[in-house]
């Protein structure tokens, strides 16, 4: 078993608020001037992305272990699964960490387009992709080179995402597919250039509840496949969201993600989900961070009845709960570096029961923030109502609150 930590994380040490403070420059610099553009006017995020990578130097990082992964694998190495020394593991996570609260303070929809794109299309690759896959596809995803979209929502497919999803691969009678079908709410879907796609095998005499789910890299241009323009929504602007039809399109053996039908199924999209919910503690934190600070210098400013707003006990009440949330959302983020050090993971209960609380609760700050500022809090130029609406999709994507409880629920009785 690894050793735990001796010391827990109770709050960043001086070098990861080194980082923060540098990040948090970043961002006011080159973010914060830029907000309508890419949150209204449709300005895509991947230059302002790119330059913050350059920036604080993940390009590097992601193809120096890009090189070394895959030195390992041609020289035929088993991939070491000892856990790594537990401080060293700590400052992995947090330096995870830290850029998804920083950014979320004022932009939550950058960390959806990186994430999806570096994360999870990147990610899937490297974990379930042949050699020949991860030496064509990958690099350019780790570092943003290019831009990477994770394909399984549907139309009528929501929360029932295997249950309902009618996109097909029929095998063609030569080792390849053809795919017929739509996605749709895919992140950086109208800009991908990679789109990890997930949907299911046309299996002659299989029921279509039991049919594999497979997965195929497909590229932009592909014949055959429509990439929308964005999406118009409530929130998070900064991160484009589109559809994506598929007529007759051909993929090859070789775009079969780990090159077989058994290589990423269900299994490996569902452990998807579990990466994604691990990260919203982050994001809600960052949000309900910067709306704590905005409504308390309001209610220092606002004066009401010859006095401020914050003299008023009502008010006093909503900061007060707003410094509770922030707390335990704070706490929740530590406890996972903690385990990432201790070479532990969360059971699927713990899981979902931290995205279940994170995005309840960053919903509720935000709304009170807008609440605490009154009408100029419905005003865009509060950025209080910008925080409110992009507070709300925590509650819907990586499983919505409703499916959270069932998870949880699912997962504690079956212990």
């Amino acid at each position: 078993m690894p050793e735990q930590p001796e010391v827990a994380v109770i709050e960043w040490n001086e070098q990861q608020q080194m980082i923060q403070k540098m990040v948090r420059d970043f961002v006011e610099k080159e973010v914060v001037p830029h907000l309508d553009d890419i949150e209204y006017n449709g300005v895509p995020p991947y230059d302002i992305l790119r330059k913050m990578i350059r920036t604080f130097g993940m390009d590097v990082l992601a193809t120096q272990q890009f090189n070394k992964q895959i030195a390992r694998e041609k020289a035929g190495e088993v991939t070491d699964k000892k856990a790594p020394n537990p401080e060293a593991a700590a400052e992995q996570a947090a330096m995870r960490m830290i850029p998804i609260i920083e950014l979320c303070r004022h932009a939550q929809g950058l960390v959806t387009a990186m994430g999806v794109s570096m994360g999870l299309a990147g990610g899937a690759i490297m974990s379930k992709g042949s050699l020949a896959q991860k030496e064509r596809w990958a690099l350019p995803l780790l570092t943003l080179e290019k831009v990477g979209a994770w394909a399984i929502s549907e139309p009528n497919a929501g929360s029932d995402a295997f249950g309902q999803m009618k996109t097909l691969a029929r095998r063609d009678g030569q080792g390849g597919y053809i795919i017929n079908g739509s996605k749709t709410w895919i992140t950086n879907g109208p800009y991908a250039d990679t789109i990890i796609l997930i949907c299911k095998l046309d299996e002659e005499g299989v029921a279509p509840a039991q049919r594999k789910i497979v997965s195929f890299i497909l590229d932009a241009g592909m014949p055959g496949l429509t990439q929308s323009k964005p999406f118009k929504k409530m929130g998070i602007g900064s991160s484009p969201t589109g559809e994506l039809f598929l007529s007759d399109v051909h993929a090859g053996p070789e775009r079969l993600l780990g090159e077989s039908e058994d290589g990423y199924g269900r299994a490996g999209a569902k452990g998807t989900f579990m990466q994604e919910r691990a990260g919203v503690a982050a994001m809600a934190l960052g949000m309900v961070e910067r709306a704590q600070e905005l409504s308390v210098q309001y209610a220092r400013d606002r004066v009401q009845f010859g006095r401020a707003i914050g003299d008023n006990q009502l008010i006093q009440l909503k900061l007060a709960k707003m410094e509770v949330a922030r707390m335990n959302l704070q706490n929740m983020v530590f406890r996972y570096i903690d385990l990432v050090a201790a070479g532990k993971q969360m059971t699927l209960a713990e899981a979902s029961a931290m995205k279940l609380y994170a995005a309840q609760t960053a919903m509720e700050v935000t709304t009170e923030a807008v609440q605490i500022h009154g009408g100029y809090g419905y005003m865009r130029e509060s950025r209080v109502e910008q925080l409110m609406r992009d507070a709300k999709i925590l509650q819907i994507y990586a499983g919505t609150d409703e499916m959270q409880v069932v998870a949880i629920a699912r997962d504690l009785l079956a212990r």
